[in-house]
């Protein structure tokens, strides 16, 4: 069976574990061809000899798709759900001198570089879902150092999320602690310090940056507050978004502190985080 750019795949080899779409076909020094994979629902990136590959049919697609939908959903639920009681918590404590007044919501502004275009669209219906006043620009991870002040400028974000795909090369699974066996890492480095110069406070500009195996001990030292990925696990398309969120949601007076427990992927720089955010009052 042929493989053209732009199907749907799994790897025989994983047993079809991810379904991955192909990127790019190549031909390598030994003259074997091979594709450049990312993931459909995960933000890797991987190389798989063409032979490797299994294009998938409408049933497991649909299957795939009704999976990812379901768990966003539940998420979504779920953060709703506790907004829901974080309101309900601030009306018991409020005196009734301050009743007359109207309290609303104010999250953090996000803005949003995205090495994948197509997740950039996924990410930014999901900001409108929980809504997040959100900027999302499409911009590969080798360029993002190169357009990020001036995105900031002219955004002013409270929130910057720097992702797409990465993943360990096949020399970089004997040396985790080399940034050159990774795809993308030292992109998401660079990325990271361009935007510390412009803003040095991890209280007036909260960052997230990474994808699935990145180099986080590297994104955190240089300047991020969360980044993933803590034993190189992999990570989903909005799984950005949702820790973007909680840090957005979060109230002035709050700090965020470490989520390992409820967000594997990601961890917390130096512990914990203030935002700048929750139930202003007119």
């Amino acid at each position: 069976m042929d493989i053209e750019v732009g199907d749907l795949v799994i790897r025989k080899s994983h047993g079809g574990d991810i379904v991955f779409k192909v990127a790019d076909i190549f031909v390598d020094d030994s003259q074997q061809i091979h594709c450049v994979l990312k993931g459909l629902h995960l933000r890797l990136m991987a190389d798989s000899p063409i032979d490797d590959l299994q294009r998938i049919d409408a049933e497991h697609l649909r299957n795939e798709i009704v999976r990812m939908e379901t768990m966003c959903n539940d998420i979504l639920r779920r953060v709703m759900v506790r907004r829901s009681r974080e309101r309900e918590q601030v009306e018991l404590r409020r005196s009734e001198a301050t009743k007359k007044f109207t309290f609303f919501d104010l999250p953090g502004r996000v803005l949003h570089l995205d090495g994948d275009e197509e997740y950039l669209k996924m990410c930014l219906k999901t900001y409108d879902h929980l809504n997040i006043d959100a900027e999302g620009r499409w911009a590969e991870e080798a360029k993002q150092a190169d357009v990020v002040m001036d995105l900031l400028a002219e955004f002013r974000p409270d929130i910057l999320i720097l992702t797409g795909h990465d993943a360990l090369t096949g020399l970089g699974k004997k040396d985790l602690s080399d940034i050159n066996n990774y795809r993308n890492s030292k992109h998401f480095v660079a990325a990271v310090k361009k935007a510390r110069i412009f803003e040095p406070s991890r209280d007036d500009l909260v960052i997230f940056a990474g994808a699935c195996q990145s180099h986080f001990e590297a994104i955190l030292s240089s300047g991020a507050n969360f980044a993933s990925s803590p034993n190189r696990i992999f990570i989903h398309a909005y799984d950005p978004v949702f820790i973007a969120e909680k840090v957005a949601f979060t109230p002035i007076n709050k700090t965020v502190k470490q989520m390992r427990k409820s967000y594997p992927c990601l961890w917390v720089a130096n512990g914990e985080t203030k935002i700048r955010n929750l139930f202003r009052g007119v």
